[in-house]
């Protein structure tokens, strides 16, 4: 009878430090998981604010302050209306792009559709000042004597245009090119500035309502 009871209590005994063990090493599982998921989380965050700069910093390489938001309706010559444009003229669409503060989010009426060639280009204003970099845009029949084929990147060209200050006459080099069909329209801006005719925005920087 003794040696059941003392078998039993060294039983009991091996049982709870068994379980002791058990505890202690979920624990450390547990603890490493997390230590681990955190280390596995630590570059994603990192490339975020990689992210983030950089599309800070192409946003400041682009200053448009000195941009004429409202323009005068006219059309560079030999610009051709687009057939069948995913926003016709009248119709209403959300602005995506900050070209300038307060267009992103603005609603924008169209006043013109037309299919050409775009370029985002970079100058140094015939004003003086700081150079102008990855201004958007500038379109085909806003170049002088390039000709109906589209222009390649890194081609110097004379705009003849007045976007901003300091552009009308200035040589540019394009940094890149899309056809595609752009507008110009009529919006009031997230800040309260009714802005017209203003040129020029992409298709892929407009959103239905």
């Amino acid at each position: 009878m003794a040696n059941k009871i003392t078998l039993g209590i060294i039983s009991f005994a091996a049982a709870l430090t068994l379980a002791a063990c058990g505890g202690e090493n979920a624990d450390d599982t547990t603890q490493n998981k997390t230590t681990q998921e955190e280390s596995n989380a630590a570059p994603e965050n990192k490339m975020n604010e990689m992210e983030e700069t950089e599309n800070s910093e192409a946003m400041q390489g682009m200053d448009h302050s000195n941009m004429n938001h409202s323009g005068s309706g006219e059309i560079p010559e030999g610009l051709k209306e687009a057939g069948n444009p995913t926003f016709p003229v009248g119709s209403q669409a959300i602005i995506q792009s900050d070209h300038m503060s307060g267009m992103k989010g603005a609603e924008a009426t169209i006043v013109g559709a037309f299919d050409t060639t775009v370029y985002t280009v970079s100058y140094t204003p015939t004003t003086g000042g700081k150079p102008v970099t990855n201004h958007k845009w500038v379109i085909h029949e806003e170049l002088e004597g390039v000709g109906e084929e589209a222009l390649e990147p890194g081609t110097e060209v004379t705009i003849n245009a007045e976007h901003m200050e300091g552009m009308q006459g200035v040589t540019a080099t394009i940094d890149s090119a899309e056809e595609t069909t752009i507008y110009m329209v009529d919006f009031t801006s997230t800040t309260g500035e009714q802005v017209t005719n203003h040129k020029w925005v992409t298709e892929s920087e407009l959103s239905a309502q």
